[in-house]
């Protein structure tokens, strides 16, 4: 799924430019061999090449999220899957809001590197190496953690732990409760504290448990996914956003 760039220019210009460092070739055989091999070598320095390549797969990773797993690999030359990726990509920033303005989608795309960081920096490895289920598992996993280490507790997890921290009682010696609005006595300040605990529970219990332990069920779609990772984002912004009232 791709998401906006803010400079097109640049994001057609870096791949296009590895392109050329990764163009193949056949070397000629030292005088007097003859070589018989698939293999090709690029035009392009090995130093050059490898710099570019940290750019590149930056951005192919907004653009094309899962060139890893979907373009094929080859024995041909180490690059090959780079160069595949980078020529699909050269098109898809300046193309794509047109093509999806033409087609009638239009709309808005969940932008995985937008959510709040426990989220996605807990999923992002392994949600690039195309393990889905895992990667949204990793990021429940982080926001417990994080939480944790906000609220100072490690003897309660996952739904206990959210579910005494956003209670309504008065804050005890240790057990410290964030708080996401001044407590003025209002049914909103009641609501949003009841509606944090519900709605952790619900993400703990609907989607950190069944892909903590989904053995051969089939892997998760990237739009699936995406909604499930958005899901743990909104938990962590309110629980990062909260303000940590003590007794």
């Amino acid at each position: 799924m791709a998401v906006p760039i803010a400079d097109i220019a640049w994001a057609r210009a870096e791949p296009a430019r590895f392109l050329e460092l990764t163009t193949l070739y056949h070397p000629p055989d030292p005088p007097g061999l003859t070589i018989i091999t698939s293999r090709m070598s690029n035009r392009g320095d090995e130093k050059d090449i490898l710099a570019g390549a940290q750019v590149v797969e930056q951005i192919l990773d907004r653009v094309l999220p899962a060139w890893r797993t979907e373009m094929p690999d080859s024995r041909v030359n180490r690059w090959c899957r780079h160069r595949e990726a980078a020529q699909r990509a050269e098109a898809v920033p300046e193309r794509d809001g047109e093509v999806r303005a033409r087609l009638g989608g239009d709309a808005p795309d969940l932008n995985a590197s937008a959510m709040h960081p426990w989220a996605w920096e807990g999923a992002r490895p392994l949600w690039q190496s195309g393990h889905l289920r895992e990667a949204v598992t990793a990021a429940a996993r982080k926001v417990n953690a994080e939480t944790q280490n906000k609220l100072g507790r490690k003897d309660v997890s996952e739904t206990r732990l959210f579910q005494q921290a956003f209670s309504q009682d008065a804050p005890k010696a240790g057990r410290p409760r964030p708080r996401l609005m001044q407590d003025d006595g209002s049914d909103t300040y009641r609501s949003i504290h009841r509606g944090a605990a519900a709605f952790a529970e619900g993400v703990f219990a609907g989607i950190r448990n069944p892909n903590g332990h989904a053995d051969g069920l089939p892997e998760l779609a990237q739009h699936e996914a995406l909604e499930q990772l958005a899901a743990l984002s909104v938990l962590a912004r309110w629980v990062d956003a909260a303000t940590l009232v003590t007794a």
